[in-house]
């Protein structure tokens, strides 16, 4: 095996060169159009200015390589630059934005879309959603059309969309043929999102999560069942959160500025959950109790 620079540190105490094994990389699965997105990543919401430079770099040197952004998380710029001061290649990073609805048409998707280019300083987007479908302003169905030119085009390896229900995702494939590589929707434990996942099946569509250990994360770490299974595994309970993604085939973008945590959470390819532990995590399920309702809400 040979070594990156990177690979090799130097020991405080005898001032000679140790070598270290690489961090560990999430697996990666393909998508509809043939991109290979890894199976979890990193959020970058609500961190900003130079906290957001500090977490990226420190999540793509513990071995994140799915960097997700927004333009509404207004953090683009320091995404970038944490991905410049990390030193790993920007062809090993899975790098997705977002879009807000003042873009929706074929036109201000290619804006946004530059815009996004410039502020994070690359020529090109692993994936860029619509983060919203605005239903209110009925242009979403547009808005995917200009995403599809761009992925014609080589702009994009990806395309998708945020927070769309089923009866969206089928409009946008009913009126253009369209596939879409990712749909990200509000998925945890407590929400399972069943009629979401189904539809994205559907039509081959990987189910991102975002929030995937709870809006109150501390309040599902805490439940009795995820405790009791991550002590039989030596994992603590939102190693065993994020397993359950992942285990579905779902995957979960969770949040942290901590570089333990970032570890941890990253820790979750080296167990696999039974068949009566996918059950007590299916009794936790709430319904669409604490669901952004995406019919009303949006930006």
């Amino acid at each position: 095996m040979s070594l990156t620079p990177d690979d090799v540190r130097p020991d405080p105490g005898r001032g000679e060169a140790l070598t270290t094994a690489p961090a560990p990389h999430a697996p990666r699965r393909k998508l509809v159009h043939g991109a290979e997105i890894p199976v979890l990543g990193l959020g970058t919401s609500p961190v900003t200015g130079e906290a957001v430079v500090r977490q990226v770099a420190d999540a793509l040197a513990a071995g994140y390589r799915l960097i997700d952004t927004a333009e509404n998380y207004r953090n683009e710029e320091g995404v970038g630059e944490g991905i410049r001061v990390s030193g790993v290649d920007r062809s090993e990073i899975f790098l997705t934005s977002k879009l807000n609805r003042e873009w929706h048409s074929v036109d201000g998707v290619r804006k946004a879309c530059e815009a996004s280019l410039e502020r994070l300083g690359t020529d090109y987007l692993d994936l860029l959603l619509v983060h919203w479908p605005n239903p209110d302003q009925d242009r979403y169905v547009d808005a995917v059309r200009g995403l599809e030119a761009l992925r014609e085009e080589g702009v994009l390896h990806a395309i998708g969309v945020s927070n769309f229900k089923p009866a969206h995702l089928r409009r946008v494939v009913d009126e253009t043929g369209i596939l879409l590589d990712v749909n990200q929707v509000q998925l945890s434990p407590y929400t399972t999102r069943p009629d979401v996942r189904a539809a994205n099946d559907e039509y081959g569509t990987a189910t991102e999560s975002w929030s995937p250990i709870g809006a109150s994360s501390a309040e599902l770490r805490g439940e009795e069942a995820l405790v009791a299974i991550g002590e039989r595994y030596d994992k603590t309970p939102t190693q065993v959160i994020l397993r359950w993604h992942v285990q579905l085939g779902l995957v979960p973008i969770p949040k942290s500025t901590n570089p333990v945590h970032l570890a941890d959470n990253l820790a979750v390819f080296d167990f696999a959950l039974d068949d009566d532990d996918l059950a007590a995590i299916a009794g936790l399920d709430r319904g669409d109790e604490g669901v952004t309702d995406s019919d009303t809400f949006g930006h």
